[in-house]
């Protein structure tokens, strides 16, 4: 089974997916909504990624604050895996994403994606880095806690 990463915005969703071992992260899609309340849309595109992809697991980027608070971001991104999980049947973690999209961007920016065109990338790098982050962490020491 695979596992899908998951970086949650106000707009947009960034969507990855590991290979079947667990090991490697890769940027999917971002699904876009028009208003942060519309999510009905988003919820059944997911559903169709994770009947595709066989998916067993959802990793969903937590914002936190850099302080180690939560703010109001962080409370609708727990309203949005309490509705997953219903949805889905599937476990969700929370998954710290402090400086994700600065590291994507980063990349984006190393790697020579204009300016530009960034906005189609950097949502689905993002979670590809939550996910790849979340896999190395268990792949070095096996704990299934997130937060």
């Amino acid at each position: 089974m695979r596992t899908i990463g998951l970086d949650y915005g106000t707009k947009t969703v960034g969507v990855a997916l590991s290979d079947e071992n667990g090991i490697i992260a890769s940027p999917h899609t971002t699904i876009e909504r028009e208003r942060p309340t519309k999510l009905r849309r988003t919820y059944a595109q997911l559903e169709q990624i994770i009947s595709e992809y066989n998916v067993g697991l959802i990793v969903l980027g937590y914002p936190k604050n850099m302080n180690n608070t939560e703010g109001e971001r962080a409370q609708s991104t727990r309203e949005f895996k309490e509705a997953l999980e219903r949805r889905t049947g599937l476990p969700v973690i929370l998954f710290d994403e402090r400086l994700t999209t600065v590291e994507a961007d980063r990349i984006l920016d190393e790697t020579g994606v204009a300016r530009s065109a960034r906005k189609q990338h950097i949502d689905k790098m993002a979670a590809a880095i939550i996910l790849q982050n979340y896999l190395d962490r268990e792949n070095n020491d096996g704990r299934k806690d997130s937060i």
